[in-house]
């Protein structure tokens, strides 16, 4: 009797305890079929993203691959997918489901014993259809495809490509090549010999070096074959989705079958005729046979690791509702698996949508241009927003997905290069903010109408101008990868260097040109005119600058010996003396960090004056100066001004990083809320598109940064995390350190710390308060 008592009490206290949702748990699940694409669910792999949903009774799949960019730099879809079921299991809503198994990374859909599974392979650009039914059906899958004729792009709608407002004559988003080629559907894109490379190297003045100049737009090829085993053409016809007319190419099934499979193999490259791309699709779809079951396993087994790396599951205490508290956890994982979708891509996953954009007039009812539109332009990077997407992928452990961006920049130092070369003649890499894929400044913010004899060099543009510094956050990602993983980072250091060696040489250039000295009376640079991010223009001394020329060259210094050549050692050296100090002003009597030294005009509502603790860490917990830092956040007038959660606000990550945690409470429940949509991590537009992928990813870094931060070596765990809030999580952090750990009902623990000797390392601030923590 005694003993059912105690087993029976044991019970109880394992049931009453709280308990942290699991991956499973945050996998969406939706009972209904969905209204449009606007209600799509997103699924990829490797560097492939599919919006996926089911309309009256029908499948429905936008496709998209990285580095689809046509003669304008328009970030084209692929195509849409529509398959159909006969007879049709979807034909009512009674018993429909739609899951996207986030462990396995796909998504699934049933209703009256048939199963369509949705998928893509992690290492081969191959997209997989597997229909299973208890009884034998007919699939007929469509492609469709919007671009089968020309289409002139007219107002608003060139927001999508690279001449944005300022359009050069009638822009054509010209017809692709689609055509039945034996059993199935062959389409592709080629881009014309004139593209806007082109229109941009003469606007710039560039073209007596065009010939050494990489063109990544030059005879790029991409698009696929639709096939099924078993499947033959069956016509065509016309329609309209939304407000966009479309041209399709059926294909379908020769007999009914329990199980049909439907494959979308792709294609892209730069070649010199379309027969050799072409013959390289064919040989890729026949060396592709046979490796379905193969395939499936590896890409599983992919997601399977990609999980268990890194994750965070949050819950409210004693509370087992979808909460806001709730959502955090969901939709950082929701988040971090559409990055996961863009693993390997040519290019990085880009801040206005990635790759997982829809019909653009549900973002915005004016907007009824084509599937392929999206704000800010699709070859055009803008790497305010690009850093923040690729920022959390460090304490994510994910990176192996990090030189997708990496190689972004590496392409086009030499036209960086030239840059500096045929403007001002000198060294270094001249990376601008709005860039397009080809090194060079989008057009349109380079600006056509220009002063005459305005420098060629410089962007024409209120926002923009003098705004160089933010490779230096990237240059550091490169150099972090040693820093938390010890990856070899060799690669990355030409295009570091050159990024510092042009703040040295162009500064000293505009020095020489004002006057007889290059350098201040303490012999530092004179960073004017500049640019602290977007907001404080004609600066003096930049402090967001500062920090980065500070941080990024003690980093170098501090890699291995067989890193560094000793000129290189040697000019670093020299280089740290010519950086100039940080700068201070008083507020309401207090010390705080200023934007810069002096500054013209405030032209946004970026908060750079506080880019000294985030990204550059130089203040923050554990570190000298943190009181300057609290003042700065909360006595600046423009800091609590702009203060906000939307899209590329860091204010969450600001706040876990000081140590604030009501404030970073606050901004990452509203940051890490539903989005509003049915996909409740498709947020947006904010200032940007749907979905927001910078809005999302500076979600993760401040959830991430209220449970981990490193000092000086040592692991400062939970330095912002809410006592009633619950917690399982497991980060990466410097010197390959990995932890484990969890918050239940207000009791921390650590689950497991590698290398295990670094538990000596960890300080637990779990239950602190702000003064306890600040005296750390």
């Amino acid at each position: 009797m005694k003993n059912n008592i105690v087993v029976i009490f044991l019970l109880a206290c394992i049931l009453g305890q709280a308990q942290i949702p699991k991956l499973e748990d945050y996998h969406p699940v939706w009972a209904s079929q969905s209204k449009n694409s606007s209600e799509s669910m997103p699924v990829g792999g490797g560097d492939i993203g599919m919006n996926v949903w089911v309309e009256n009774g029908n499948i429905y799949a936008y496709f998209s691959r990285s580095g689809t960019f046509d003669e304008h730099n328009t970030f084209l879809k692929l195509g849409r997918l529509k398959l159909e079921l006969d007879p049709n299991p979807f034909a009512n809503s009674e018993g429909f489901k739609q899951e996207l198994k986030l462990n396995d990374g796909y998504i699934l859909i049933s209703q009256n014993e048939t199963k369509v599974k949705v998928w893509v392979d992690v290492f081969n650009p191959v997209i997989h259809v597997n229909i299973e039914s208890s009884e034998k059906i007919t699939a007929t899958a469509s492609y469709e495809n919007w671009r089968y004729q020309d289409r002139e792009v007219k107002g608003r709608a060139n927001n999508a490509n690279s001449y944005k407002w300022a359009p050069q004559g009638n822009i054509i988003t010209y017809a692709d090549s689609i055509q039945f080629k034996d059993e199935g559907v062959i389409f592709y894109h080629r881009n014309r010999d004139t593209t806007v490379f082109d229109v941009s190297v003469k606007q710039q003045k560039m073209e007596a070096v065009k010939d050494e100049m990489i063109n990544p737009l030059k005879n790029l090829t991409f698009g696929g074959l639709m096939l099924g085993e078993n499947f033959e053409p069956a016509g065509t016809y016309n329609g309209i989705y939304q407000d966009t007319d479309f041209k399709a190419y059926r294909l379908k099934s020769n007999e009914q079958a329990k199980k049909h499979q439907l494959k979308i193999q792709l294609y892209t490259a730069q070649t010199e005729n379309i027969e050799n791309w072409k013959n390289s699709l064919f040989h890729s779809v026949e060396d592709y046979k046979g490796e379905h079951s193969k395939a499936e396993k590896k890409s599983k087994n992919w997601w399977n690791d990609f999980w268990n790396r890194s994750f965070i599951y949050v819950q409210k205490n004693n509370s087992k509702e979808k909460d806001s508290v709730y959502q955090i956890g969901q939709n950082y994982q929701l988040f971090r698996y559409m990055l996961g979708c863009n693993a390997y891509g040519e290019y990085p996953t880009k801040f206005n949508g990635g790759l997982f954009t829809y019909d653009p007039v549900f973002v915005d009812s004016a907007y009824t241009f084509t599937p392929d539109f999206r704000n800010w332009g699709g070859g055009t990077m803008t790497a305010q927003n690009q850093r923040l997407v690729y920022f959390p992928m460090l304490k994510s452990g994910d990176f192996d997905m990090m030189p997708a961006q990496f190689k972004f920049y590496q392409r086009i130092l030499k036209n960086a290069e030239l840059r500096s070369e045929v403007y001002w003649d000198h060294e270094g890499a001249s990376f601008t903010e709005q860039i397009e894929n080809y090194g060079l400044p989008n057009p349109s913010e380079y600006s056509w109408k220009r002063p005459e004899n305005y420098d060629p060099g410089m962007q024409y543009n209120a926002w923009l101008e003098h705004q160089w510094d933010t490779i230096l956050e990237f240059c550091m990602m490169m150099l972090d990868q040693h820093y938390y993983a010890e990856k070899d980072i060799s690669e990355y250091l030409p295009l570091v260097i050159s990024s510092l060696k042009f703040f040295d040489e162009h500064y000293q250039y505009l020095a020489g040109k004002r006057g007889s000295k290059k350098l201040d009376t303490e012999g530092n640079l004179v960073l004017y005119p500049g640019s602290a991010a977007e907001t404080y223009k004609m600066a003096y001394n930049a402090n967001s600058t500062i920090a980065g020329l500070q941080v990024v060259s003690e980093k170098l210094l501090e890699l291995p010996p067989k890193y560094l050549k000793e000129e290189w050692r040697v000019y670093l050296t020299e280089f740290q003396d010519r950086i100039p100090p940080i700068n201070f002003r008083e507020i309401d009597g207090e010390k705080v960090i200023a934007p810069a030294k002096s500054w013209e005009r405030i032209n946004n509502t970026e908060v750079p004056q506080l880019y000294p603790v985030f990204p550059w860490g130089i203040y923050g917990l554990g570190k000298p100066g943190l009181e300057i830092a609290l003042n700065t956040f909360n006595l600046d007038p423009d800091a609590r001004k702009f203060r906000s959660h939307v899209g590329w606000k860091q204010d969450n990550i600001f706040a876990a990083r000081l140590a604030l945690t009501n404030e970073a409470k606050k901004y990452t429940k509203l940051k890490l809320a539903n989005s509003g949509r049915r996909f409740p991590a498709f947020w947006g537009p904010g200032f940007d598109w749907v979905p927001d992928h910078n809005w999302g990813g500076s979600g993760m870094i401040g959830l991430q940064e209220m449970l981990l931060q490193t000092v000086d070596g040592k692991l400062l765990l939970f330095p912002a995390w809410p006592e009633n809030w619950n917690v399982h999580f497991k980060l990466h952090a410097l010197d390959g350190v990995i932890i484990e750990a969890k918050v239940i009902d207000g009791v921390p623990e650590i689950i497991e710390i590698m290398p295990q000797n670094r538990k000596k390392d960890i300080i637990n601030l779990f239950g602190l308060s702000p003064k306890e923590k600040i005296k750390l």
